[in-house]
């Protein structure tokens, strides 16, 4: 998509709620993203689709991603105690038990019992690495988890806004998301 005010708007629409085959339509129109761009601090927001995911991520408290370099990526930072945010180690998050049952765990008493297990998930060391991938037709920045079978390939909206799409291993269909760049490029 050429139009990044259409693609705003679009996109914008989407977040409200989409079919999957919608979502993915305009995920195709997007521009792919070199590995080198992606450094930096993303908040993440989950693209509403009728998955396993939708809203149950953001009920946890995810805050985003962190990437610190192509080889030090930490793909799942929750919001702690006290507003501090916190590296999660995806191994240690059941994603395959969401998976199949993530609807279930969308309520306030997973959020209580997530947040209090939150320090026991924490690490400080990087738990993904990111790779240019070929997804839908695409070459484009793809992060891959080092414990779990999971690629998030992203497409760009414009330089501070990308669409991802997780690709797990046993899910039929992709998980898509939005990052926003916390500290947009022209600030840096």
């Amino acid at each position: 998509m050429t139009d990044p005010a259409a693609a705003h708007r679009t996109l914008a629409s989407l977040e409200q709620g989409a079919a999957l085959s919608e979502a993915l339509a305009f995920y195709d129109t997007l521009a792919p993203v070199a590995v080198p761009t992606m450094v930096g601090d993303w908040r993440g927001a989950g693209i509403p689709t009728g998955g396993p995911f939708d809203g149950l991520l953001e009920n946890l408290g995810w805050h985003g991603k962190r990437f610190d370099s192509a080889e030090s990526v930490h793909p799942l930072v929750f919001v702690g105690a006290r507003g501090r945010l916190v590296n999660a180690d995806p191994g240690r998050v059941p994603l395959g038990l969401a998976a199949r049952h993530g609807q279930r765990f969308t309520g306030r008493a997973t959020a209580i019992a997530f947040r209090a297990l939150l320090p026991l998930l924490a690490t400080r060391r990087p738990r993904a690495r990111l790779r240019p991938v070929e997804y839908r037709g695409v070459t484009s920045a793809a992060m891959s988890y080092d414990q779990l079978p999971i690629i998030d390939v992203f497409r760009a909206v414009d330089d501070d806004t990308l669409v991802g799409a997780m690709d797990l291993r046993g899910l039929a269909e992709p998980y898509l998301f939005t990052l926003r760049r916390e500290r947009p490029a022209s600030a840096l």
